[in-house]
């Protein structure tokens, strides 16, 4: 059923105003992070001091740090940084990979839910075609930008103003992040173990050089994959 005329206006208004408090809330948290004095308690050695004195429900915490950071756009490679050298290369990839999956979900719903009424009353003809392709084929894109590591925090936003239905989404987002997240964790774990263990004769093992060779290779894997696009 057609939307009454009379109720065009106030429903565009309500858009505004829902995209008005997403770029306030995005402008705030960037706000926050940067320029005040909470800044001074997300650093890697405060937040790993504070982990590190939490116990057993240090993974838990981590978890909702990592997701709520994701949302107030701190740098993804400080919190998986942290994540591989307290945990480990093991456990450091589960948590890691569970806190980006909750915080991929969280923006975007808020960018869904803020967002998206707003932007499709701006798509016009030619751009309502691609909305309409990311529906469709809403897994494949969503897998292969995250496959070439396009920004993940602005990205979980902006999917959140497409068509791209939530169940793609979540599905492609955990299948990408697998690779480079576990690259990143087992590079950054397997050096706190030889730093914890004090023994740098473990410097040159297999393991070490391993992980230094899978840190290397993920700097390839956007090439190779859109390579692979181009050829198919």
């Amino acid at each position: 059923m057609e939307p009454a005329a009379s109720d065009i206006p106030k429903n565009h208004k309500n858009a505004v105003i829902k995209a008005i408090i997403l770029l306030l809330f995005i402008m705030a948290a960037i706000f926050l992070v940067r320029f005040t004095p909470i800044k001074n308690y997300l650093s890697a050695e405060a937040l790993g001091r504070f982990l590190e004195s939490a116990g057993f429900w240090a993974p838990i915490i981590f978890i909702f740090i990592y997701a709520a950071g994701v949302c107030f756009f701190l740098p993804g490679t400080l919190l998986t940084g942290l994540g591989g050298a307290i945990f480990g290369a093991y456990w450091g990839f589960l948590w890691v990979w569970l806190g980006a999956m909750a915080g991929a979900s969280a923006a975007f719903f808020i960018g869904r839910t803020l967002g998206r009424e707003f932007a499709s009353s701006l798509i016009g003809d030619k751009l309502k075609k691609y909305d309409d392709g990311i529906e469709r084929n809403g897994f494949a894109t969503v897998l292969y930008l995250r496959l070439v590591y396009f920004p993940f925090t602005p990205m979980n936003f902006g999917m959140g103003l497409t068509k791209v239905h939530f169940k793609d989404y979540l599905i492609g987002t955990g299948l990408g992040i697998i690779v480079g997240t576990f690259i990143f964790t087992f590079f950054i774990g397997t050096l706190k173990d030889v730093w914890a263990s004090g023994n740098w004769a473990e410097l040159i093992s297999f393991k070490v050089f391993f992980s230094i060779a899978l840190f290397i290779f993920s700097f390839f894997i956007p090439k190779i994959i859109k390579k692979i696009k181009r050829e198919g």
